[in-house]
């Protein structure tokens, strides 16, 4: 594969930067210039990286929209993000929805460098251990160019992939750097032997099916939903967990779109593609530091591989109560005994007629530390997710319509299939379900000639969502 010319985009980087050395010296003059300010200024990365390396504590604690615990803990942010762009040559970087990208050789991303991995497939090759060798995915077709507000591309040159830049502005708007990893608040809604969560309420409702047994990975559709979460701290998802491990064991990899408009410079605007994972249980046992966190925020982490899919970045087009609709495939899917590339990797497929199956990228075997899910995991799970924070209003689910109203107005999962410890696909059952106050589910899950297994959910969230 060859490069495309970046040659307009490096003539534009150098005018940038002329550009910003100006802004810089009059900044200097009336204050401190935070990481980036899509609304009046383009930061191109080299200057991003300048201004990060000489921020102060006294820059970012006191301001209004600051919520980092103290200067130890802004100076661990801080030092995360150098190390994160620590050697990277970024080809060029664009503007999307409120967040900055930058295209990033495939090699230098963080986990490659953190892992020494150095010789990269876009994919994985075929597993000599699956009943189901299935032929390689055709290439995606490279959508036509476009140009954000700054006249950069905004698609990714071949052997490089996109990144959301990581800012301070971003995360100081959280209190440690492990809850930035977390966005303040992800976990599965059970604990790892299977029982309900103790007591005391962390703010997350739940719709979702799930069936207990060895597995490889799985795959759904997704109807794909922007739905209107409100202010405050909420979020509202659709995603697959595949789970093993129990207690502070727990490992879990995870995948699907969420809609959290109080970090647009996390999640985007509107609803966005997120991965995660974990090695040990979200850290909630306090006495050691989270391991895992939501797209490319960590090193090691995820290991993208495609020039196109943006982690984090919008969907092309979202569904229509009673009109239009819009979905996407995802899997998850485990790969061991490989000469490389062993892990879970995961390929999505958008919608429109003929589309194909596109590998994104994977999390390498090795972040699992030994764990559960280096193998095998043991639990299955798809449906929906909300958060409020505040423990009042919570947001709609899905489409924010309830599972009755069906086809073009409630969300679901469609063909859902899991793989046994073969890789073969199985028909799950989904026989443990779970719905909180102000959503429903369409239990249970039922087969259809073309949807598979399949279920509705969701709700229009409120107040009254006491479990």
């Amino acid at each position: 594969m060859q490069i495309r010319d970046a040659t307009l985009s490096t003539v534009r980087e150098i005018k940038q930067l002329i550009i910003f050395a100006m802004i810089w010296m009059l900044a200097a003059l009336a204050g401190p210039l935070h990481a980036q300010s899509v609304s009046t200024q383009f930061v191109p990365f080299q200057n991003f990286v300048i201004s990060t390396a000489a921020a102060s504590s006294a820059d970012y604690v006191s301001r209004p929209d600051s919520r980092v615990l103290d200067a130890a803990a802004f100076e661990q942010m801080r030092q995360h993000i150098l190390s994160m762009y620590q050697g990277i040559q970024v080809v060029h970087s664009f503007v999307e929805d409120s967040q900055y990208f930058d295209c990033v050789p495939v090699a230098q991303q963080p986990t490659a460098r953190f892992l020494g991995i150095t010789d990269i497939d876009s994919k994985p090759p075929v597993d000599p251990g699956s009943s189901d060798q299935e032929p390689a995915a055709a290439s995606e077709s490279r959508p036509p160019d476009a140009f954000d507000n700054f006249g950069n591309s905004v698609h990714c040159e071949t052997n490089t992939i996109p990144m959301a830049r990581i800012t301070l502005d971003e995360v100081t708007r959280f209190r440690t750097l492990n809850d930035f990893f977390r966005a303040d608040g992800i976990g599965e809604d059970v604990e790892g032997d299977g029982s309900l969560p103790p007591a005391a309420d962390n703010g997350h409702r739940y719709a979702r099916e799930r069936q207990t047994v060895d597995n490889r990975g799985g795959q759904s559709a997704l109807s794909l939903w922007d739905p209107p979460v409100g202010d405050g701290d909420k979020f509202s998802l659709s995603q697959h967990w595949y789970a093993g491990g129990e207690g502070d064991d727990t490992q879990t990899v995870e995948g699907g779109w969420i809609k959290y408009p109080k970090f647009p410079d996390y999640f985007g605007e509107h609803s966005s593609l997120f991965v995660f994972w974990t090695a040990n249980n979200y850290g909630h046992n306090g006495t050691v530091p989270m391991v895992g966190c939501y797209n490319l925020k960590c090193m090691p982490g995820f290991m993208q591989t495609n020039d196109t899919w943006k982690l984090g970045g919008k969907f092309d087009e979202y569904s229509v109560k009673g009109g239009k609709q819009h979905w996407f495939y995802m899997e998850w899917r485990l790969y061991t005994g490989l000469t490389k590339e062993n892990g879970w990797w995961l390929r999505v497929k958008k919608d429109t007629s003929g589309a194909e199956w596109t590998w994104i990228g994977y999390y390498p075997i090795e972040v699992f530390n030994g764990g559960k899910l280096a193998t095998v995991a043991q639990r299955i799970t798809y449906g929906g997710e909300t958060l409020s924070k505040e423990l009042k209003d919570w947001p709609v689910m899905g489409s924010g319509e309830l599972p009755e109203k069906g086809w073009k107005w409630a969300a679901y999962h469609s063909n859902i299939l899991y793989r046994d410890t073969d890789g073969k696909l199985q028909t799950p059952t989904l026989p443990d379900t779970r719905v909180d106050n102000c959503y429903k589910l369409g239990t249970p899950a039922v087969d259809n000639a073309v949807w598979g297994k399949y279920f509705f959910f969701g709700g229009p969230g409120g107040a009254n969502c006491a479990r």
